[in-house]
């Protein structure tokens, strides 16, 4: 089975030898690592490993935060494709497809930006709605967008009281950004969390706006 961790660690040599070390003490083999951001001191990294089953998840936890200053931000079950390359190809199946390009990008977006679930949204007459959702996105739909029409890409308070109840219970992360000029917004949401680092809303942004060209 494989967890998705994010972790914080500092950003100085031999730390990320250290954290491998630990995990591996518990049985835990790396499969990708992502740096998500960088700041004064410190790095953001998500991880992919894999634990032999029936190991407990926790097991993971403790044994990163054996190592001095690293601290952990999120442990989730991980199914996505491991893929080093995965925007170009997502941007790749987008405008390749024939039909249903929304479809196409919603449906990759969650395995491109590791979240729970992205829908793509539209100004209608009576106001916001929803395009198009991926496979995991909830059927609960928020019944306006008030930060609506979006230029540039940010991220959602995910307290605001246009966010539905269900979301919130959840711990559900949001994010927005523009499809090109379209007046389409792509959402993401991250039930449980981690926040979107700043970095994240940037790669975020990127990829709307070359989606955005390939969907002409």
């Amino acid at each position: 089975m494989s967890f998705l961790l994010r972790v914080q660690l500092p950003d100085r040599p031999g730390s990320l030898g250290s954290l491998a070390l630990a995990l591996g003490s518990v049985g835990a083999d790396i499969l990708s690592l992502d740096v998500v951001d960088r700041g004064a001191g410190y790095a953001i990294d998500d991880i992919v490993v894999e634990v032999t089953p029936g190991a407990l998840p926790d097991t993971l936890i403790t044994a990163a935060e054996s190592i001095e200053d690293v601290r952990v931000d999120s442990l989730r079950p991980y199914s996505g494709v491991l893929d080093t390359h995965r925007e170009l190809e997502l941007i790749d199946q987008v405008a390749g497809a024939r039909d249903d390009r929304l479809q196409v990008l919603v449906d990759g977006v969650p395995r491109v930006l590791r979240v729970g679930w992205c829908t793509v949204l539209d100004m209608g007459p009576q106001g916001a709605y929803r395009l198009v959702g991926s496979q995991s996105a909830p059927e609960t739909q928020a019944a306006t967008a008030p930060w609506m029409p979006l230029e540039k890409p940010v991220a959602l308070d995910g307290e605001a009281d246009w966010v539905p109840q269900i979301w919130k219970d959840m711990d559900t992360k949001l994010a927005a950004a523009p499809l090109g000029n379209t007046g389409k917004v792509l959402m993401l949401g991250r039930p449980g969390g981690p926040d979107f680092r700043p970095s994240e809303i940037a790669r975020l942004g990127y990829l709307s706006g070359i989606v955005a060209t390939a969907l002409g």
